[in-house]
């Protein structure tokens, strides 16, 4: 897919809600990134989100218990490392993006902006949602930058996707008290039929939009799958005051409105 011009990947991103470009990090960059993300894993460096804190399907039920500490989300790339926030505002993301919005694009540094994992043992698979979900805009065209930084298959957790899903308007009982998307709800039983679970290779990313329904399983391999995953959104579009998504600044990418 990252064969097609600039305007046709934007052009899927806007009917699909979401696109795969191969090989759009370098392998130099993927090694270096994997490389920082393993040292903050080995070393549990904080900020972490621990499986158990949510408690998603498959993960353990308190730190206390076995698997506890099973790691789910290295939090806060942007300050963790110089080279997750080189990634992050890099101008091949930059320039996407700002072709995309029309405008200059801003980091979010409170939603996503982390290294994802999922282990083989106790990573817990995550049921249908859109990310808007729980957060708090002017507007609701915000866009994150999902990269493998080793293959991602349905086997290993891999993101599944909604095709069209972003475009849609679902009634309030469609989504559970955590605002997942039913599979229980016949209505939901035609849109979930059309997933798709692109496999990805280390280099690959996913830019998706925030209500572009995904979903992803366990880790049947062997080894710990890392993503690193970011949030964007246009300099016009701003975080609604005293949310959460207001509750640090944005970094603009200045270097795209070039």
């Amino acid at each position: 897919m990252s064969g097609l011009p600039l305007d046709d990947q934007i052009a899927e991103l806007r009917e699909q809600g979401f696109v795969v470009l191969r090989q759009f990090a370098s392998p130099e960059q993927v090694a270096a990134l994997r490389a920082a993300a393993e040292r903050d894993l080995l070393g549990q460096v904080a900020p972490i989100e621990y499986e158990a804190d949510l408690r998603y399907p498959g993960a353990p039920e308190s730190r206390a218990a076995e698997g506890g500490l099973t790691v789910r989300r290295l939090l806060n790339a942007y300050a963790r490392d110089p080279l997750f926030a080189q990634w992050a505002t890099g101008p091949r993301i930059a320039q996407w993006l700002a072709r995309y919005f029309g405008e200059t694009p801003v980091l979010s540094t409170v939603h996503h902006n982390c290294v994802m994992t999922k282990h083989p043992a106790y990573g817990s698979l995550t049921g249908w949602h859109q990310d808007i979900r729980y957060w708090s805009f002017s507007d609701t065209d915000l866009v994150s930058c999902w990269l493998a930084l080793g293959p991602e298959t349905r086997a290993n957790g891999g993101l599944s996707f909604i095709p069209g899903s972003h475009a849609a308007a679902y009634a309030p009982e469609q989504f559970d008290e955590q605002k997942f998307f039913r599979d229980d709800e016949p209505r939901n039983a035609e849109w979930i039929a059309r997933a798709v679970c692109p496999e990805l290779q280390a280099g690959d990313v996913v830019f998706f939009h925030c209500r572009t329904l995904h979903a992803a399983q366990g880790n049947r391999s062997e080894r710990v799958k890392l993503s690193v995953v970011h949030t964007y959104h246009p300099q016009s579009c701003h975080p609604m005051p005293g949310t959460r998504s207001a509750s640090q600044p944005g970094v603009p990418l200045e270097a795209a409105a070039g």
